[in-house]
C-alpha cells in the first residue's frame, strides 16, 4: 500500500529512497521563492520567502540533515534568509549546479543514495544526475518534472519545501518533534 504523506501518496519506492537522504539540497529561485524577482526604482532587489518553508528547513537541520542551497544568482537577500534559517551549504552565483553538488557531496562525504535535490527549471536538473531523490515544486518546466521521481503539490514559494521537509521527517519518524522552533 503506498504512503501517505502529510500531503498526498507517494509510492514505497520513493519512501525507501526518502529513508537514505541525510542532505536536502534545493534551488532559491523557484523553489524558495516564486520565481519573481522585484527590483525597486534604486536597484534593490527583493524577494519574498515563505515562513512556512522556513520552518520546514528549520526542523529538518535540528533533526539532523544537512541543507544546502545552490542558486546561480547571488544575492545578500538569499544569503541572509538562508543563514537565519541555519542552512550549513549556501553555494551563490553558480553556473554548473552538478558540479557544486559533486563538491559538498565529498565535503560532507554523501553518497548519491543520501541526497535530495529540488528544483524548478533547467539548471536545475544537473543536480538530478547526482541525487537519488529528484524533485520538482509543482509549478515546475515541464523537463524538469519528466526528470523528477517526485513532484510536490505545493508551487515554489508556496510551501514546497515545507512539504518536502515535512515528509522527509515523516518518513524518518521525527515529525512530531518539530514545535516551538522561531524561524
Amino acid at each position: 500500500m503506498p504512503f501517505t504523506s502529510l500531503y498526498t501518496q507517494i509510492s514505497d519506492e520513493l519512501v525507501e529512497s526518502l529513508k537514505q537522504v541525510r542532505m536536502l539540497v534545493c534551488d532559491v529561485d523557484g523553489v524558495f521563492s516564486d520565481g519573481r524577482i522585484y527590483l525597486g526604482n534604486q536597484g534593490e532587489e527583493l524577494k519574498a520567502f515563505h515562513t512556512r518553508d522556513g520552518y520546514g528547513v528549520k526542523a529538518l537541520s535540528v533533526n539532523g540533515f544537512t541543507l544546502a542551497v545552490i542558486t546561480g544568482r547571488r544575492s545578500r537577500i538569499v544569503e541572509d534568509r538562508m543563514r537565519a534559517l541555519s542552512v550549513k551549504h549556501i553555494v551563490q552565483g553558480e553556473d554548473n549546479k552538478k558540479d557544486a553538488l559533486k563538491t559538498l557531496m565529498a565535503q560532507e562525504q554523501l553518497t548519491s543514495q543520501q541526497i535530495a535535490a529540488i528544483g524548478d527549471d533547467m539548471p536545475d536538473t544537473g543536480m538530478y544526475d547526482l541525487a537519488s531523490v529528484r524533485i520538482a515544486v509543482a509549478d515546475a518546466h515541464p523537463v524538469v518534472k519528466a526528470k523528477a521521481n517526485w513532484i510536490t503539490t505545493m508551487p515554489g514559494g508556496f510551501g514546497a519545501v515545507r512539504e518536502v521537509a515535512d515528509t522527509l521527517l515523516q518518513v524518518h519518524n521525527k515529525l512530531a518533534g518539530i514545535q516551538g522552533m522561531s524561524i
